[in-house]
């Protein structure tokens, strides 16, 4: 299983959309690029003069995220003249080795943005969970603050809270052997929120990115100053770089193959696929017990495991789970 965005990726291209036996075309780059540098060397003797000679005025190649026009190509010196960043896509630096991919048909910043897209359909059927233990106030608790908010806009509701307390009313910390639940509730309030610190400070949370709402919690029933340990259901936060790893995303590893076949499934759709990769992907999916029918299409195929792996973790995830007892906002007596 891949522990970043950038491992999934590679598997996406390794099982799904890269046959080993119909590669196409890439070098590598033998001197490292700068984020304005325009001229691209390149290993030829890894290239068929063919294959070579793709490179020409008006044909794109690719370096991680990036694509490039080509402009000028110079087989005598392997090097090929090139407009920076086109089709979105960003001038960055590159090191000597990186793979040189030549007409790509996924390029990565595809592949990249399709798993974006695959992560956040998967909410609200998945979820991910986060556990944090707050201390009970008189009035709400803020989740967050100025200076640390956290990913707290990304909370949706709460799975569970317990505390381990033999009077909820008084008694010091964690005097009880038992957790009980306690009554709580998520408040919602303004993003940006000003709020005053116990010194007497006046702040302001704020989040830039993701859900635009502020994050409280009150609790009944429990004095000032306990602790309370609440699970809370939340939305998968939305990858920025492929060094984002799957745990601080809230992915499980089981979720890793839902997201590959619907990034397949998306990028395939309204493409000519070629022979070889149909066969690639019939392959891979037989490999998973689930047979690709003659009758249906790679893409549909694709989409229908897909939910197969996603009704699975949903059982899961709804008995590890199990919905909460709501009234008006607040979760009554519940524990994970």
């Amino acid at each position: 299983m891949s522990t970043n965005i950038q491992g999934l990726i590679d598997r996406v291209y390794r099982e799904y959309l890269e046959p080993m036996d119909d590669l196409q075309p890439y070098t590598l780059l033998t001197s490292g690029l700068t984020d304005s540098a325009t001229t691209v060397s390149f290993n030829g003797d890894l290239l068929t003069q063919e294959e070579e000679d793709i490179m020409e005025a008006g044909s794109v190649i690719e370096i991680g995220q990036e694509l490039m026009l080509c402009k000028t190509l110079d087989t005598v010196n392997d090097q090929v003249e090139v407009v920076r960043g086109v089709r979105g896509t960003t001038a960055t630096t590159h090191t000597s080795g990186d793979i040189i991919k030549i007409a790509p048909p996924f390029p990565r910043k595809n592949v990249f943005d399709a798993v974006i897209d695959q992560i956040n359909n998967l909410f609200p059927t998945l979820f991910a969970v986060e556990t944090q233990s707050v201390a009970a106030s008189t009035g709400y608790t803020l989740l967050g603050s100025f200076d640390s908010p956290g990913t707290n806009n990304y909370l949706v509701s709460i799975l569970s809270a317990i505390s381990q307390y033999t009077d909820f009313a008084t008694g010091s910390d964690s005097t009880g052997t038992v957790f009980q639940p306690v009554t709580s509730s998520l408040v919602e309030l303004p993003n940006p929120f000003t709020y005053t610190d116990s010194d007497g400070v006046s702040r302001t949370i704020t989040y830039s990115t993701g859900p635009s709402v502020v994050h409280a919690i009150q609790f009944q029933s429990i004095a000032q100053g306990h602790t309370v340990h609440v699970t809370f259901k939340k939305k998968f936060i939305e990858p920025t770089a492929e060094s984002d790893t799957l745990a601080t995303i809230g992915l499980e590893a089981e979720y890793e193959p839902i997201i590959m076949a619907g990034v397949a499934a998306q990028l395939l759709a309204g493409k000519d696929i070629p022979s070889a990769t149909t066969d690639y992907i019939s392959d891979q999916l037989s490999v998973s017990n689930f047979p690709v029918g003659s009758a249906n299409s790679v893409r549909n195929s694709l989409l229908q495991y897909q939910q197969l792996l996603v009704n699975q973790a949903r059982k899961y995830l709804r008995a590890k789970y199990p919905e909460a007892v709501s009234v008006d906002g607040q979760v009554f007596g519940i524990q994970a």
